[in-house]
């Protein structure tokens, strides 16, 4: 059997208009895994509702991350692939959620190459059914419609192997060392509640009250709650972070539900009106920036704490194509080509 790998990632627009902007919304935001709800009255809300406005706004919001090169996270995306196809004999492609460059195409690629056994790899450290489950449920669908013969194997979630926390806290060192900070915060990609209760196999064990996080049981392998903290908590302890001065917190929701708190732009305020006057802030859920963390994060977040009271701020960049992350990824790449095995 020839094997080959298929990196996928969130994807993009094509460009930072309303009129790429609003195909690539309507593509993500009818995905039942990210708005959870009956499809007639998902269809009301997002193209009744949300994609009568919102394109505009995140198109505003993309105008101000772009890059002569294109989309960050295309470009970021891009490098990595090239990197890694570098230190790898095995073909590479690289495929997106939602928008260009599709998962189709990525597999089409490796089938064009005679790859027959493929190693996908869900470029999201944590699972969540809004990330990592629905690339892995995309990616089985376009296999088992367009290439019923080719085998697929999926990488896990990996926010917790000792290896790729070594790679980001030494990356998060590196960012630290010369910004005297009071308080570093760590930010994740906020989701509904509800999620972490549709994901746990239990069915009884997620309660989200701060207590069942510390129960060991077989929900954590798909509770994104809890693979955030104890990313945070495995940071903390690689890097002799003090305990008073680390925290975890989510952002980007929407108006409605409940989704995880606590909220990363109500900290900002708070840290400020505290006296934690010198804000860090790092974006662990990506290991791509986007959008998310360049400019809700970086721009935005920058604002909200400074005219909150803060005085110095500092968004420390996901891994992106660092040389650490993709030697790391070729490793694993290796390991599963001569052995079968993953991370763990």
């Amino acid at each position: 059997m020839q094997k080959g790998v298929l990196l996928v990632n969130l994807g993009s627009p094509d460009s930072p208009t309303p009129k790429d902007v609003k195909p690539y919304l309507d593509e993500f935001l009818m995905d039942g895994r990210v708005i959870d709800v009956p499809p007639l009255l998902r269809n009301l809300l997002v193209r009744g509702i949300i994609l009568n406005t919102r394109p505009k706004k995140s198109a505003k919001a993309y105008s101000k991350i772009w890059w002569d090169e294109g989309s960050p996270l295309i470009v970021i995306s891009e490098r990595f692939t090239k990197k890694l196809r570098e230190h790898t004999k095995l073909p590479v492609a690289l495929g997106m959620r939602y928008g260009s460059g599709s998962i189709k195409e990525g597999l089409q690629e490796l089938a064009d190459k005679n790859v027959d056994e493929v190693l996908l790899v869900p470029m999201y450290p944590h699972y969540a059914m809004s990330s990592y489950e629905t690339v892995v449920v995309k990616a089985m669908e376009e296999q088992q419609k367009h290439f019923p013969d080719m085998k697929v194997t999926t990488m896990p979630a990996f926010y917790s192997s000792p290896e790729y926390i070594k790679v980001l806290g030494d990356s998060i060192a590196e960012g630290l060392k010369d910004f005297e900070y009071d308080h570093v915060l760590f930010s994740y990609h906020g989701i509904p509640e509800r999620h972490i209760r549709k994901s746990d196999p239990t069915k009884f064990h997620c309660k989200i009250d701060g207590t069942c996080c510390s129960i060991n049981s077989v929900a954590h392998h798909t509770c994104y709650r809890h693979q955030c903290y104890d990313t945070t908590e495995l940071i903390k302890a690689y890097l002799g972070l003090p305990e008073e001065k680390v925290s975890t917190s989510f952002q980007s929701r929407l108006a409605g539900d409940p989704w995880l708190k606590p909220y990363t732009d109500y900290e900002f305020e708070r840290f400020a009106k505290e006296g934690k006057t010198r804000l860090a802030v790092i974006t662990p859920a990506f290991v791509s920036d986007c959008l998310e963390t360049l400019e809700e994060i970086a721009m935005e977040g920058d604002e909200e704490f400074k005219e909150a009271g803060g005085e110095s701020f500092k968004h420390i960049s996901c891994l992106n194509d660092r040389d650490e992350w993709v030697s790391l990824m070729a490793k694993w790449i290796l390991e599963w080509e001569e052995q079968a095995k993953l991370p763990v």
